[in-house]
């Protein structure tokens, strides 16, 4: 099986599923196929020959990583009903879940992966960074009212929570001090509250 395939076998999405947990762990830095095989009951021929080689693995598991990124995302809206809920509601809700201890694997591995597109522009890791920006760009722009939405100032104002998002979690991730943390977000959010009425 080429790893274009569009449809993985049960047996490529089973060691894919465990990879990923793996990678959670231990992350990718480093990742090496012969103990990842081990760790998960496999062969590092039965990876090469399911991913192609170990940046198609990688590649397979960033795509998961943003895949899981993207179902959160993706309740946000589902949510906000009918109507945008706004972006400082937007944030207060993606805060609430990053800064959730259960979901620091995921971030940490997250965080990984977009550091190393930035460095290794090249390989597994390409483009990284650019699709999660775009990402949560376009989320945050639908939790938007649409008026707000479609004016520069509300590409900005979506750039900037963004950007607090981001480096709140770069804090949280460093410090674990999420009581500090958390305080700032708000902070920001009164900000943005702020903005919009005006």
């Amino acid at each position: 099986m080429s790893p274009e395939t569009t449809t993985p076998s049960a047996r490529q999405t089973e060691l894919l599923d465990a990879a990923y947990r793996y990678a959670l762990e231990h992350g990718l830095a480093d990742l090496s196929l012969r103990p990842l095989a081990a760790a998960i009951g496999s062969s590092p021929r039965v990876l090469m020959f399911l991913f192609g080689n170990k940046d198609g693995l990688v590649r397979a598991l960033l795509a998961k990583a943003r895949s899981d990124e993207l179902t959160m995302l993706d309740r946000l809206g589902q949510d906000a009903g009918a109507e945008p809920i706004g972006l400082p509601a937007a944030v207060e809700r993606v805060w609430e879940w990053l800064a959730a201890e259960e979901h620091r694997p995921l971030l940490r591995l997250w965080t990984e992966a977009y550091a190393r597109s930035l460095v290794e522009p090249d390989g597994a890791w390409a483009g990284f960074a650019r699709s999660t920006v775009d990402d949560w760009l376009a989320v945050l722009a639908s939790c938007q009212p649409q008026p707000e939405r479609d004016r520069e100032a509300g590409a900005v104002r979506r750039t900037a929570a963004l950007a607090v998002l981001r480096g709140a979690l770069l804090d949280l991730l460093a410090t674990d001090d999420r009581q500090r943390v958390t305080a700032a977000v708000r902070h920001q959010l009164a900000a943005l509250s702020s903005d919009a009425a005006t």
